[in-house]
């Protein structure tokens, strides 16, 4: 129970669990009261590589003077060779000690001249060291000021060494436990910086998310956050959770940025405090520099954690405590290297999510444009083919007109009628939404159906095709806007007709499924290549297929079929085969 010349400022550890010293209180208690001692203490070996005195039971002026107090364990192990061995415990006679007593911690005033036989020293020693199943040493039972004032003999040796021996494992059993419940807290603070942050859209989101997270779970006062740009230079301000806004100064900053990526290359996390060593990234002149500016803040240290993903550094965190503040474990250490990758993940993944919305914007502006432009053409363009169509059917009136005249009159009606349902289609495809769900009322699709096949009738005779409409006896009402109907029913059965070879059959049918009412048009025409259907409803698509493209058209039919049928609700669906026909199937919300 002793404090070293050469020991660092007293400082809290990780065992500032309130339960964790009242247990080793109470053994400490039972101890002095059953092994019959005025003074015992129970000492914890810290990661650092001291002893931290956690209790004492004994008087008020000795709690006061070790209570907290830290020892290097190498010159007490060294102490410890020349003890005499009493089975669990260790006797060092005050001849042998070679510890300075007067400096080393706190000694009783009593006499320590001319003692009977037998007699206590004040500067004897007796210790249990407490070590777990490998030998490790967890820490150091103390016990000192025996009642009767006298070096304990061989059968009360046997008594001190029996209740040594169950104290010892009681106090194990409570360091473990304590050692046990870090791993689970910094378990516990991973798990939620990980709930935190997935779902994130930003990267920005993910530190807001996880900050109070990171804080909490690692008892820090505060949590900074420097992030690297693509240059590798700090990218913006300095994120601060639970402190002021910080401005690093231009030479830490690029400190920062230097040494965070070399931090991360090595998987290695560093604390900059007075009392520890320089971390290999830092020289002389650069630690004290960080030492006097974290001074200016009251921060006594700091956890220098770098944050990143595969074989990219995003930046670096600092983890902060106030003088007095616990120092930082290994465990601390491991858990926050394995948070700056877990963080860095989240990053990475938030970074794609960004730029992964950013092109869906991107594409979204492209889409809107593309509609704008071409609706704006398309308007530009029915005036003069109105005015182009009209002067051609008057030239085709006149009388004394040639027939060579004649037939060009005829092939520009031809063309200009051709174009003008060009731009009717594109109108049609970019009309907003919502202007035609609007209008959209319980249309009858047998009717529809019915007229359409009228209409196409001659012409499926011409072509010796068998078009026929397969219809119910009972109206099929589908909500939709009547001209939309007529559209996608025109388009599809124009669409068989057109790909369908002479001999063959068109059956156009409607029917209601549940709370949906379906067209269908089948055909025994040429089919559609499989790799081909996922692009058949895009705009301006045209198969590949010889046969295919040797028939006129534009590529819109399908590609404004899809879009009426989408603005209303609805989905269309296409079963072919290449050689063995096409079903196309619409659904519609039932009126």
């Amino acid at each position: 129970m002793s404090e070293s010349p050469d020991v660092p400022p007293v400082r809290a550890s990780r065992w500032s669990d309130r339960q964790s010293r009242d247990a080793l209180q109470v053994i400490a208690e039972g101890v002095a009261e059953v092994a019959g001692f005025d003074l015992v203490g129970i000492s914890a070996v810290r990661d650092d590589g001291y002893l931290q005195t956690l209790v004492i039971v004994g008087p008020e002026e000795a709690r006061k003077r070790l209570i907290d107090s830290l020892a290097p364990v190498a010159p007490l192990l060294e102490q410890l060779e020349q003890a005499d061995d009493w089975g669990a415990l260790k006797f060092v006679p005050h001849d042998r000690m070679i510890l300075d007593i007067d400096t080393w911690g706190w000694t009783s005033d009593a006499p320590r001249e001319h003692l009977a036989p037998g007699a206590w020293h004040p500067d004897d020693m007796l210790v249990a060291p407490l070590e777990a199943a490998d030998g490790t040493l967890l820490g150091i039972l103390g016990i000192e000021l025996p009642r009767d004032g006298m070096v304990p003999g061989p059968a009360q040796r046997q008594t001190l060494a029996m209740y040594a021996r169950q104290a010892c494992r009681a106090v194990i059993t409570t360091l473990e436990r304590e050692r046990l419940a870090e791993q689970v807290r910094l378990a516990g603070a991973a798990a939620d910086i990980v709930r935190h942050a997935v779902g994130t859209r930003s990267a920005n989101e993910v530190l807001a998310e996880c900050g109070p997270a990171i804080s909490q779970g690692f008892r820090a006062e505060s949590l900074w956050v420097q992030r690297l740009g693509a240059d590798r230079r700090c990218d913006g301000p300095l994120y601060v959770d639970g402190a002021p806004t910080v401005r690093l100064p231009s030479g830490l900053g690029a400190l920062v940025a230097a040494q965070a990526p070399r931090a991360w290359e090595r998987q290695c996390v560093a604390v900059i405090a007075p009392e520890r060593p320089l971390p290999g990234f830092l020289g002389g002149d650069q630690h004290a520099e960080v030492i006097s500016f974290l001074a200016g803040l009251d921060i006594e240290s700091l956890l220098f954690i770098p944050v990143g993903a595969g074989h990219e550094c995003f930046g670096a965190l600092g983890l902060t405590r106030a003088p007095g503040g616990a120092e930082w474990s290994e465990e601390e250490a491991a858990a926050a290297l394995a948070i700056g990758r877990d963080l860095g993940r989240a990053v990475a993944n938030a970074r794609v999510l960004e730029r992964e919305h950013q092109l869906l914007d991107e594409l979204r502006d492209i889409a809107d444009y593309k509609g704008r432009l071409l609706a704006t053409v398309s308007h530009e363009l029915k005036n003069p083919l109105s005015a182009i169509l009209g002067y051609a059917e008057i030239l085709a009136a006149e009388p004394g007109l040639s027939d060579a005249a004649r037939a060009c009159a005829a092939a520009i009606e031809r063309g200009g009628g051709r174009l003008a349902r060009v731009v009717d289609d594109l109108l049609l495809l970019h009309e907003p939404t919502e202007t035609r769900a609007a209008r959209a009322r319980p249309v009858d699709l047998g009717q529809a159906v019915a007229e359409v096949v009228e209409l196409n009738g001659a012409v499926a005779g011409g072509r010796r095709l068998t078009l026929r409409a397969d219809l119910p006896g009972v109206p099929v009402l589908a909500l939709a806007e009547p001209r939309d109907v007529d559209h996608v029913v025109t388009n599809l059965v124009g669409n068989a007709l057109k790909y369908t070879p002479e001999g063959g059959t068109i059956v156009v049918g409607v029917e209601r499924i549940g709370e949906e009412a379906v067209l269908r048009c089948t055909d025994d025409g040429i089919g559609i290549a499989e790799e081909e259907q996922a692009h058949l409803f895009e705009e301006f698509f045209r198969s590949t297929d010889p046969v295919a493209v040797a028939q006129p058209g534009t590529g819109l039919g399908l590609a404004i079929v899809r879009r009426v049928v989408e603005r209303h609700g609805g989905r269309i669906e296409v079963d072919s085969a290449l050689g063995r026909g096409s079903t196309f199937r619409v659904f519609l919300p039932a009126g």
